[in-house]
């Protein structure tokens, strides 16, 4: 039995609303067609996938399990529609993903200028994840900072850069030339720890009993900044990005003992565009 894609989307929209009604009402389809397809579904399944009361909906162990594995399934459905509609449209558009506080123009403008007929567009990505557009169809390439999960992707280094502390404009450490990282042990870190390795490891070593915890993790750079304003804690951004976020009430001090932020330019491996191959020499080269 193949599993139905359109039958997964209708159960998806109810297993995320938990509601029958507003499901329908978001496929834009009556709500017995939605209530006949999710049973056809459970047919071909032998499964229950949803208990449904006067009062709720909810889902089963089986619905639980389906959810977790259909999201994705239908992501990957949807990237392959993409990839698939990109191949047929090249050479005539090239879309470049980009991390905020990064300046692609330069390569950009080039491939434009080489190639007068080709569309080329960028798309500013998240801060995290920095990769997705590249694995779903989005962009053609697409800058990212290490680390990134580089499965099923080519990668090319482009550029590294200092990492800096950005700290409350009235903080103890505001103004220093350089500091190291060991002085910001005792600090609340409004990141993973794992993005900054050698935070996690001096503090590791000289934690004290008193110390915050880590969390909670806030995963934009204007969280970050606004959390690290109201004095809840610091980050550790590259410099590019603390500079492109400037703003009164936080400043950005050097850190001697850290590594640079690196960068690099990404790529389905699948792919074997040369106007891909062509952007990642452009990357590197301006």
């Amino acid at each position: 039995m193949d599993v139905d894609l359109r039958k997964l989307r209708y159960f998806v929209a109810v297993a995320e609303l938990l509601h029958f009604g507003r499901a329908a009402r978001q496929l834009h389809i009556a709500q017995p067609v939605l209530s006949r397809q999710i049973r056809a579904l459970e047919d071909e399944l032998k499964v229950q996938l949803f208990v449904r009361n006067r009062r709720a909906t909810e889902l089963t162990r089986a619905g639980e399990q389906l959810l977790a594995d259909a999201q994705p399934l239908l992501a990957s459905a949807e990237a392959l529609r993409r990839r698939v509609g990109r191949a047929a449209r090249e050479p005539d558009t090239f879309t470049v993903g980009f991390a905020p506080g990064l300046i692609v123009t330069g390569p950009v403008r080039t491939l434009r200028e080489r190639h007068p007929e080709l569309t080329v567009n960028v798309v500013r990505t998240g801060w995290d994840p920095r990769v997705e557009v590249v694995r779903n169809g989005q962009a053609d390439v697409s800058y990212a900072r290490l680390p990134i999960d580089q499965r099923g992707l080519s990668t090319r280094p482009v550029l590294s850069e200092p990492r800096v502390a950005v700290l409350p404009i009235g903080h103890r450490l505001a103004g220093k030339d350089r500091i190291d990282i060991a002085d910001l042990a005792d600090e609340h870190l409004l990141q993973d720890p794992d993005a900054v390795p050698e935070w996690r490891d001096i503090a590791t070593e000289l934690r004290r009993p008193g110390r915050r915890p880590t969390e909670p993790v806030y995963r934009s750079v204007e969280e970050k900044l606004e959390h690290v304003a109201a004095g809840h804690g610091v980050a550790v951004l590259p410099l590019s990005t603390a500079t492109f976020y400037t703003r009164p009430d936080v400043c950005h001090v050097s850190v001697s003992d850290i590594g640079p932020s690196q960068v690099c330019l990404v790529w389905d491996s699948a792919r074997r565009s040369p106007l891909i191959h062509e952007f990642a020499a452009l990357a590197t080269e301006l």
